[in-house]
């Protein structure tokens, strides 16, 4: 059984959505701390607020399964930082964003563990991505990556203060051209409703990075949101009405995309 979802799309865009995941396989959740086993990092909602974006602009949605806590999709296999000296979780985090243990006491994944869950769970979802990717090209000859993320609007161990509403990431304009980039900040520039940065404390993750090579054809795009504007950050709960105005700024930032 897969661990993850692919709708295909007959548009040159994919919509990558790593960390949408909230499962946690029985074995593993019975080692974690009750308060673990809810996935409260997992980035809430974002199938819900770029499904039916990519259903009406014909784009592919690539979604896994499972938490972030089985394993990041978004680092690296060899486990290698992405922000070299901020502190951040890992391929297969044993802390989360409070800082605090997710295992009970003596109980977290060996490396033997790791590697199991890189071939169950990272290799395959890399694999269709990097498979899906190259069809786009084939048929449309480029395709972009956008990859869909939301974070509390206050982590105090990843950074100070409050997040930007909107934070943009190109791997600093390595992943795409800068005609896209500057598309999609004067798209930003143009409202007022919510805030935005580009490469600030999002510059992309590992996805962006990897695939993002815009000279072979495949510009890639990291979108960090905040997730007080569309839902509950405490309880989780999605709120439909906030999240409409969201919807449709991500829809004007996407359709740049395909221009």
């Amino acid at each position: 059984m897969a661990n993850f979802t692919l709708q295909r799309g007959n548009t040159p865009l994919l919509i990558s959505l790593p960390h949408d995941g909230s499962a946690i396989p029985a074995a593993v959740a019975a080692r974690m701390r009750p308060s673990a086993r809810r996935s409260p990092d997992t980035d809430w909602h974002v199938g819900r607020l770029y499904g039916p974006l990519a259903q009406r602009l014909g784009a592919s949605l690539l979604r896994p399964l499972n938490s972030r806590y089985v394993i990041d999709l978004n680092r690296p296999a060899d486990g290698h930082a992405l922000y070299p000296g901020q502190s951040e979780t890992g391929l297969v985090p044993t802390i989360g964003f409070d800082g605090e243990p997710l295992y009970l006491d003596h109980a977290e994944p060996d490396a033997i563990e790791v590697q199991q869950r890189i071939a169950e769970f990272w290799q395959p979802y890399h694999q269709a991505l990097a498979q899906e990717l190259a069809r786009l090209c084939a048929e449309h000859g480029r395709a972009v990556l956008w990859e869909g993320h939301s974070i509390r609007s206050r982590v105090p161990m990843l950074f100070e203060g409050r997040l930007p509403d909107f934070n943009l990431g190109t791997a600093s304009g390595a992943s795409c051209g800068a005609a896209l980039q500057d598309a999609l900040q004067a798209c930003l520039m143009s409202q007022s409703r919510y805030s935005f940065t580009l490469n600030g404390r999002f510059k992309g993750g590992y996805i962006t990075r990897h695939y993002g090579k815009p000279d072979s054809g495949v510009q890639a795009v990291q979108l960090e949101l905040v997730q007080l504007n569309y839902m509950d950050e405490a309880s989780f709960d999605y709120d439909t009405a906030r999240a409409v105005a969201v919807q449709e700024l991500i829809a004007h930032l996407l359709q740049i995309t395909l221009r």
